[in-house]
């Protein structure tokens, strides 16, 4: 089998490995829950060769991600269930009616206008699916999200019925209430715990009021972190230390230096 540029190849070589006594016998055992978090894996390298501004990474990655389409979409047609196909039409269907104002006669060319027919037809599409769709303002949050993105989408579902502050200043005062918390329960480190936990609530709360993404803001501070830290390494490489064989002294100096050059 060679590799080609039409989908159908890439379904046909799925369906080879997941073919019994020919197959792959990694790929055959595999589950909707044992592949799961691949697919989660796959959508994080994406985002990473977006941040790095790696094209040539990101074509492979996105590769990556269709594959974990295609395999679910395997399985789930081995049982009876979907297929590729079918997946397809079902995301066809959804951006035609979720774009009247391109695909229809519906009004709407601003930004603004635009998200919010998106979420009126998305809660019409909801009201049709009747008592299977669940209940309660916050409801529709995926548990598995990644915790800050969760907070998040549970703030703006919140927010979106009036249970939010008005202004960044309130919520940066709620930040140092729950770090007045975090030090009354220093002694006690579960009840400590659980106090951080409020604290990076209320953190990605102000990110939000700031029109802020905190994975991204987080992301982007994680990146300085290690630029930084690398510049520790090379300057005690330069003197034939290591981090190890520094002080903690050193290595404050060092950051700031480090810090200031970026300046």
């Amino acid at each position: 089998m060679t590799p080609s540029r039409d989908i159908a190849r890439l379904i046909e070589i799925m369906a080879a490995l997941r073919t019994p006594g020919s197959g792959c016998p990694w790929d055959l055992e595999q589950t909707f829950a044992s592949i799961a978090p691949y697919t989660l894996e796959e959508a994080y390298e994406v985002a990473d060769a977006i941040a790095h501004g790696d094209l040539a990474h990101l074509k492979d990655e996105l590769g990556d991600l269709l594959l974990q389409v295609v395999f679910h979409a395997r399985m789930a047609q081995e049982q009876g269930a979907f297929d590729f196909g079918d997946v397809v039409e079902s995301i066809t269907t959804k951006l035609i009616r979720r774009h009247p104002h391109v695909f229809a006669d519906a009004e709407g060319r601003t930004a603004e206008h635009v998200k919010g027919l998106w979420e009126r037809i998305k809660a019409e599409e909801k009201a049709e699916r009747g008592a299977a769709a669940p209940a309660g303002a916050l409801a529709g949050v995926p548990v598995a999200l990644p915790a800050l993105t969760r907070a998040l989408k549970l703030q703006n579902k919140a927010g979106a019925v009036g249970f939010d502050w008005n202004d960044p200043r309130a919520v940066l005062a709620k930040i140092r209430e729950e770090a007045d918390e975090i030090e009354a329960e220093l002694d006690r480190k579960d009840a400590a715990a659980a106090e951080v936990g409020d604290l990076l609530f209320a953190v990605v709360n102000l990110a939000r009021h700031l029109d802020a993404d905190p994975e991204g803001v987080l992301r982007a501070t994680n990146v300085k972190f290690e630029r930084r830290f690398a510049a520790i390494e090379a300057a005690l490489a330069a003197r034939g230390k290591t981090p190890k064989e520094a002080t903690l002294a050193e290595m404050d100096a060092l950051w700031d230096e480090a810090k200031a050059a970026e300046k």
